[in-house]
């Protein structure tokens, strides 16, 4: 009897964790909601023969076009608010796809892991800015070691997760002029096992996404450690929503996670897989002007649009 208990407690036990279309989970004995989000099959209409590659990022502009940053054929490519395809950017300039941002101007700013460049293109695809030094790696003020992710501060600071090769955030002022870094190799506050992804909300908290060491580190925009939030996984992408809540994309448990202001998890979104609402290594999560979500894999080649 006591066999078979062990084995039926086993076999519950399983199911419980591989049956995970509904997702439940504990965090302070609470039940943590899935997020009520349909996925929009064939929203992206692709020309014939052209794919994505590997779905690095995507980000919106100020007119809700959507420009998705890969490691196909064609690095950036921009839709309409329908999905449909308009235009094609920055070919033969990117070595591997990583992050994708616009900021205020509708300015795009992507970071080359492979290049070891943060580059800004206007909208007709002209580069206006570089840092860092194409194909040349280092850890000084002028370069980068495989840069992640950038974002800004409320004077227009430019600020740089300096990623894979170094573990530390790189601040420079609107004008690419380097003003300061932070972070080492380690786990400590302020120290970092690849900061991976990186935003600025609107009380111009820092949240630095610490991929390998899994939790969130909270600065602010000196570069003082605030606080961190170690519960949430590991951060693969992050994006802050109109009401300040924070989603969060995590590549290897493949699903996304809304965040409160204290960190506390409101509900996840997501489970391993290649169909439709499920991901595959999860890279980036943007969030659009109607409250859409848009959710970009690098092992399935895709990025998905989830309606609320």
């Amino acid at each position: 009897m006591k066999t078979n208990y062990f084995f039926l407690k086993c076999l519950i036990i399983l199911g419980f964790t591989t049956f995970s279309i509904r997702i439940i989970e504990a965090q302070n004995n609470n039940i943590i909601p899935v997020l009520e989000y349909t996925p929009v099959e064939g929203f992206f209409h692709l020309p014939p023969d052209m794919n994505f590659g590997e779905v690095a990022g995507v980000a919106l502009d100020h007119r809700g076009h959507i420009f998705v940053f890969n490691r196909g054929l064609h690095p950036i490519i921009e839709f309409n608010q329908d999905g449909q395809f308009i235009r094609t950017l920055a070919q033969g300039m990117v070595g591997s796809a990583h992050g994708l941002r616009i900021d205020d101007h509708d300015n795009l700013w992507i970071t080359d892991v492979a290049t070891h460049t943060v580059l800004r293109l206007n909208q007709e695809g002209h580069v206006t800015m570089v840092l860092g030094r194409m194909n040349t790696s280092g850890e000084t003020d002028a370069l980068f070691n495989q840069p992640t992710d950038v974002a800004f501060g409320p004077a227009g600071e430019i600020f740089v997760t300096d990623g894979y090769g170094n573990s530390r955030v790189v601040k420079f002022d609107r004008d690419g002029n380097f003003v300061k870094s932070w972070g080492s190799k380690g786990n400590a506050p302020g120290e970092f096992n690849l900061p991976h992804t990186i935003v600025i909300d609107k009380h111009n908290l820092v949240y630095v996404g610490d991929r390998e060491n899994q939790r969130i580190q909270i600065f602010d925009l000196n570069g003082n450690f605030l606080k961190e939030w170690k519960h949430v996984g590991a951060p693969w992408g992050l994006d802050i929503a109109k009401d300040g809540t924070l989603f969060m994309a995590d590549g290897y448990a493949n699903r996304v996670l809304q965040l409160n202001a204290d960190g506390k998890i409101i509900g996840t979104l997501g489970r391993p897989g290649k169909k439709a609402g499920q991901f595959l290594f999860a890279h980036s999560v943007t969030i659009g002007p109607d409250g859409a979500l848009y959710v970009s894999e690098i092992l399935n080649w895709r990025v998905q649009k989830f309606l609320p």
